[in-house]
Formats: C-alpha cells, sequence, structure tokens
C-alpha cells in the first residue's frame, strides 16, 4: 500500500478536478464521483441512444454494469515521461484490423509498494486531449475481459497525473462485437491482478486457476 501522503494527494487531485469544494474527507468525495459516474454510465447504457454499444435486447443481460468494490488504494498518483520522438506501434484488433496508435509516454506509479508502469498512447494523427492506457492483468479471462480493459486520463495542469483502476471499463466490443477494439500491448500486460474498476457479471467469471 502506497503511503498516506501520496494516497491523499491522489485523491485530492480527482477531488479537484471534480471541481470539489466540500468539508469531505477526500476519501468521501472520491467515492462520491465514482458511485456518480458509474449510475451515469448505466442510464447512459439504458437509454437507448444510438451511441450506446448496447443492443436494446441485451439490456438485461448487461446491466447493471458489475465492478469491484471501490478501493481508494487502487487511485495511484503517477509521473508521465513523454517520449519525444514519439514511437509508433500498430495494435491488432478484436474484429481482426490493426490500429496505427503511437506512445505518447509513460506514466510511472508505485501500486500497493509496487513500482509499476503503463504506456500511455494515442491514434497516429490525433491531437491529445486525454492518454488512452489500454492494460491487462492476472484477472482477464477469470474475473475481467480476456482481452484487457482501457483507462482514459486526462491530463492535469497542476502536473500530478492519476492512474485510477477504480475507472478502468471494459472496451465497448464485449457488450457488441460490432465494434473495433485494439487489445493491450504486451509492455502493458500486468504481472499481478487489478480488481478494480469494471468486471465480468458473476454468471460470466471464473475461479482463477480453472
Amino acid at each position: 500500500m502506497f503511503g498516506t501522503k501520496q494516497w491523499r494527494v491522489a485523491l485530492l487531485a480527482i477531488a479537484l478536478a471534480a471541481g470539489a469544494c466540500s468539508q469531505e474527507p477526500p476519501e468521501a468525495v472520491y467515492r462520491r464521483k465514482i458511485e456518480a459516474e458509474r449510475a451515469r454510465k448505466d442510464e447512459f447504457f439504458r437509454s437507448g441512444s444510438k451511441d450506446s454499444p448496447i443492443k436494446a435486447a441485451d439490456i438485461p443481460k448487461f446491466l447493471p454494469v458489475s465492478y469491484f468494490d471501490i478501493d481508494p488504494d487502487y487511485a495511484a498518483p503517477a509521473t508521465l515521461k513523454l517520449l519525444e520522438p514519439r514511437t509508433r506501434l500498430v495494435m491488432p484488433t478484436s474484429t481482426g484490423k490493426q490500429r496505427d496508435m503511437e506512445r505518447v509516454g509513460v506514466l510511472e506509479f508505485n501500486l500497493r509498494g509496487q513500482p509499476m508502469k503503463l504506456t500511455a498512447f494515442a491514434e497516429v494523427g490525433e491531437q491529445v486531449s486525454r492518454l488512452f492506457v489500454p492494460f491487462s492483468d492476472l484477472t482477464s479471462g477469470t474475473e475481467t475481459y480476456p482481452a484487457g480493459r482501457y483507462m482514459d486520463i486526462d491530463p492535469q495542469a497542476s502536473g500530478v497525473y492519476v492512474v485510477d483502476f477504480n475507472t478502468a471499463y471494459h472496451p465497448y466490443c464485449y457488450y457488441n462485437s460490432e465494434y473495433d477494439c485494439p487489445y493491450p500491448p504486451s509492455e502493458n500486460r500486468l504481472k499481478k491482478p487489478i480488481r478494480a474498476g469494471e468486471r465480468l457479471r458473476a454468471v460470466e467469471a471464473l475461479t482463477p486457476g480453472r
């Protein structure tokens, strides 16, 4: 578990990004923010919007979205080491296509006392407004989608980045095979279980080791 000071830096950064000005403890503000985001996602998926990946007939199958319990220890402050020049990488996708991506930088952080890093990407030629961080871990294929999960990380004027696995989500191809989703590259395959963020429904999950 990383130190209390680092933990508070991460939660304070999230709270400030959310525009929170209350006197509540940072953990309480953080939990409310994550819960609200999850409720909005369910509402959007249930709305029948053309932008929702879930077909009307599949709504009972996928909703409400399943998550691990919110755990502030999975929100880690990080430094971003920019890559200059950026290097390109072709990512295979769920439909058999290829996606031209480029490495923007490497996020370095400590998760529960263990140093870790993840590469952040953007599509080639795309103006970078958010960092795309696809990853897999030791829950992939048993407790979470076999092809991995994603995080989107906003740049912060403060320079304090937060790798928040509580916001990790399944790609849309989990809900609908018509979507084209890039697979996480080998450099973003974490060698530990990340039990935070979106998970498989109980009827889908396998017992680790089976």
